[in-house]
């Protein structure tokens, strides 16, 4: 019988978890991500440097799609937002480390992304409409459609796994296929590809993120920031 492709074999275990090569590459990004943070910052100056202005451009790119996308201020989503952004970016792009397999191109890290995304947008939208007017959204524009809004909510989650792990998988794919027929050179622009879908699916899963929760939480109704003071920041 053939094995099924999808399936890995756990490196150990944890008590009855078995932890597999995707879990351990995801811990090790999350926490090179959580040391750049916190080395990148710890001497921030009003006079900034490279590395600051960097930075600096990164969080204004970001708070600038929020904003066109919520019309609101960027500032309760930002985090949330950044962190999707540079995560999905930093683990498509670790496929172009020698023996590492992006975890994004597993279905179980891409379900616990898009499972993110779900429980913030009920997070931020029960917050800021509060939990009779988020519920009442699925009514709209009638209680015929209370069925359909839920699918919808289910469907759209299901489609940010599907999108993410078929774009990233096929393009460990044909990078793979490619390097074992033709040898290290001739991948190259291959490989060069792989970094801008890398960054595309990243970005995309990003402002995907950002609609899905710019539309549980609803129209601003004033300046910007007036009626966000109840959203987590």
């Amino acid at each position: 019988m053939m094995d099924n492709p999808l399936s890995l074999e756990p490196l150990f275990h944890l008590g009855p978890v078995p932890i597999t090569a995707p879990v351990v590459v995801t811990w090790a990004i999350m926490l090179a991500l959580g040391l750049f943070a916190a080395l990148a910052t710890r001497r921030l100056s009003l006079t900034p440097g490279k590395l600051q202005t960097v930075l600096e451009l990164l969080v204004t790119t970001v708070d600038s799609q929020i904003r066109d996308t919520m019309q609101r201020d960027p500032a309760p989503f930002r985090a949330l937002i950044g962190s999707i952004f540079l995560f999905v970016l930093i683990a498509n792009w670790s496929a172009l480390i020698p023996g590492i397999e992006p975890p994004t191109a597993h279905l179980e890290t891409d379900a616990a992304l898009a499972l993110v995304v779900l429980a913030a947008t009920i997070a931020y939208g029960i917050a800021g409409r509060g939990l009779g007017g988020y519920l009442a959204t699925f009514a709209e524009p009638s209680w015929v459609m209370i069925p359909l809004n839920v699918v919808e909510q289910i469907t759209r989650t299901f489609s940010l796994i599907v999108r993410l792990f078929g774009n990233v998988m096929s393009g460990v794919f044909v990078v793979g296929i490619v390097l074992s027929l033709a040898g290290l050179f001739v991948p190259i622009p291959l490989m060069a590809l792989d970094l801008l879908t890398g960054a595309v699916q990243a970005y995309i899963f990003a402002v995907l993120a950002t609609v899905f929760i710019g539309a549980a939480v609803g129209e601003s109704h004033g300046p910007a920031g007036q009626d966000q003071k109840d959203l987590p920041r």
